[in-house]
């Protein structure tokens, strides 16, 4: 009975190593942590930054951004301008509106599918 409780027992795996660990942590820790910044606020900063009453290194410390963030939402807001000062000013669908369009087409699909074989099936009653 004891030899049949040795064959039970998995073998562990090997743990990462203590850096790699860390790492994975930190990536995680920074991850759900991450400030999430409205779009308001993001047109807000743009624009503080855009008027130069003070330097862009000055905006992004007061604000908790980094320079990246910055120049990232800089580049978006212009070139949003400039789409829609082309005229094309079509937004584009999220992905959770695309879902939710697909869902009702296939269901208005079905739908039309059904009426369509009824109208058949009546139109072939009525002939008979």
């Amino acid at each position: 009975m004891e030899h049949h409780q040795e064959a039970a027992i998995q073998p562990r795996e090997q743990p990462q190593a203590p850096a790699e660990t860390a790492k994975v942590l930190i990536r995680q820790v920074k991850r759900r942590s991450r400030r999430r910044v409205s779009a308001e606020d993001k047109v807000r900063i743009v624009m503080e930054g855009l008027r130069g009453e003070e330097s862009v290194t000055d905006l992004v410390r007061r604000e908790g951004i980094t320079k990246t963030a910055y120049y990232r939402w800089l580049k978006s807001f212009l070139e949003a301008g400039k789409l829609r000062l082309k005229g094309d000013h079509l937004r584009q669908a999220n992905s959770d509106e695309v879902k939710e369009l697909r869902k009702e087409l296939a269901s208005l699909k079905e739908l039309t599918a059904e009426l369509l074989l009824e109208n058949r099936r009546l139109k072939k009653t009525h002939l008979d």
